[in-house]
């Protein structure tokens, strides 16, 4: 990968704990220059966008009470960032409109840096290759392929259903691979699953 100008991100979350944990997470990204700023509340969230605007915004939807996605554009009109959710109780899904993406207290380092990366359209470097795929991703193909539901799968990992359908998505678009049986093969030759642990739906 080409050296990248440096990322600008804002964490924006009232806990410390939850906030920190991230923040530490995010500077750990490989391959990717990133600058965060933490973010405890309104006032705060005003002068980060006074000092430096950030290319993406990771708040919890919650914060200040709701976040208003709409409301907070039209205010900074001139902002060309992206909104990330950051997700880790019962959130209703309206208050998700307008979001770009969203993160969760499972995602892990590659996960997080593949979010990174496609928001600031930072090519991968081996994108068609199968390490490209995240250590959960390579779960949740052994999931699918072993013949797990989704909720069985989010149950497995303890992740949300949200999460493991956004994986899904990530996983077909990665490998091209549209069937069950493609998806089958492709886990069989790379050993991910052992051919004995395969559901068979003929």
């Amino acid at each position: 990968m080409k050296p990248q100008e440096t990322i600008y991100i804002a964490v924006a979350d009232t806990s410390m704990i939850i906030r920190s944990g991230l923040v530490s997470v995010l500077r750990r990204l490989p391959d990717l220059p990133v600058q965060v700023i933490e973010v405890s509340s309104e006032e705060g969230l005003k002068h980060c966008m006074e000092a430096h605007t950030p290319q993406i915004l990771i708040i919890n939807p919650q914060f200040g009470g709701w976040f208003d996605v709409a409301a907070f554009k039209q205010e900074y009109p001139e902002a060309a960032m992206k909104f990330v959710s950051l997700i880790y109780t019962m959130v209703d899904a309206n208050q998700l409109k307008g979001y770009d993406d969203s993160v969760n207290l499972f995602d892990d380092v590659d996960s997080l840096s593949h979010k990174v990366s496609m928001l600031m359209n930072v090519p991968d470097e081996e994108e068609s290759d199968q390490d490209s795929l995240s250590q959960r991703e390579k779960e949740i193909v052994g999931c699918v392929v072993r013949g797990m539901t989704n909720k069985e799968i989010a149950e497995k990992l303890y992740i949300s259903v949200h999460t493991v359908i956004t994986h899904r998505r990530n996983i077909t678009r990665k490998l091209q691979i549209h069937s069950a049986a493609g998806l089958t093969i492709y886990a069989i030759v790379n050993k991910l699953v052992e051919l004995s642990e395969v559901k068979m739906n003929l």
